[in-house]
């Protein structure tokens, strides 16, 4: 095992990866229903039974498919995950920012953390990317038909998968070491060491974590509009740009900025830990 620091960059996946709604790229329409339909039928289902809202559209799905006679089955949804577009750059940019934090001492480790469909992120090219995904995922019979929601990922539960990759607990289903009290100086990836990179509100817990406990936090946008810049003024995120991965972008250069940065930390640290060890 490398004794190299671990940097922890955390994303969001629609709007942030890629450019809409992944739901909206193939299976939608593959449930034979308009993408705007679908949406205002999840959104009535979620008022009238006042409903959490990724449980209600994980249900929609599920309840449509049914109707229509359409199979709902994971071999399906990552079919779906070849239709993804990515915005500018983000196929390279996993190898490029790897390559960097390797020049500089560091390991640098990417996760996912989205409310949308783990089984259609897992179909896309950039998965194999990632150590961890947390998404919304769906329980399936014996014949492979969805039948439940087995994850549901909301946009308050996100900061719960920030936690299990400071402490390297990765199998959700074990919420005993999760909540085990650790020393900061134990846990897997300190929160210093870890940058969030979302698309908006429904990213802000993610992002005041970051900036509770001393990582760093970035909005990327495609256009940008007033609920971008409050973002910004009202210091909920660190930085923002245009959701441009490509090199020498505004994001590729921060991004490496805050890695030296990190790196540079981890160095006086450890020297500082060594000549306490020195002087005892």
């Amino acid at each position: 095992m490398s004794d190299k620091p671990i940097i922890a960059i955390m994303y969001d996946f629609d709007k942030t990866l890629c450019t809409k709604d992944m739901q909206n790229y193939r299976f939608i329409p593959s449930l034979g229903i308009e993408v705007g339909e679908f949406w205002d039928y999840t959104n009535t289902v979620q008022t009238t039974e006042k409903m959490d809202s990724i449980l209600a559209y994980m249900y929609a799905a599920i309840k449509i498919s049914k109707e229509k006679n359409i199979p709902l089955k994971r071999k399906g949804l990552e079919e779906n995950g070849k239709d993804i577009e990515f915005f500018s750059g983000v196929e390279s940019w996993f190898k490029r920012i790897n390559e960097f934090g390797e020049k500089n001492g560091v390991i640098i480790e990417h996760y996912v953390i989205s409310s949308g469909m783990k089984e259609i992120i897992e179909g896309t090219v950039i998965s194999g990317e990632f150590k961890n995904i947390f998404a919304s995922e769906y329980l399936y019979d014996k014949d492979g038909n969805a039948v439940w929601p087995k994850t549901a990922v909301n946009y308050t539960n996100k900061t719960q998968f920030v936690y299990r990759i400071n402490k390297g607990v990765l199998d959700i289903s074990n919420d005993v070491d999760l909540n085990k009290s650790m020393p900061d100086d134990s846990k897997r990836i300190s929160f210093e060491n870890m940058i969030y990179i979302g698309d908006g509100l429904s990213d802000v817990p993610c992002m005041k974590m970051m900036q509770s406990y001393g990582g760093k936090s970035i909005a990327v946008y495609q256009q940008l509009d007033d609920k971008v810049k409050e973002l910004l003024r009202k210091h909920r995120v660190d930085y923002i740009y245009p959701a441009d991965y490509r090199e020498n972008s505004g994001l590729d250069k921060t991004v490496k900025d805050i890695i030296l940065k990190m790196s540079i930390s981890n160095k006086l640290y450890q020297e500082y830990s060594e000549q306490l060890k020195r002087i005892e």
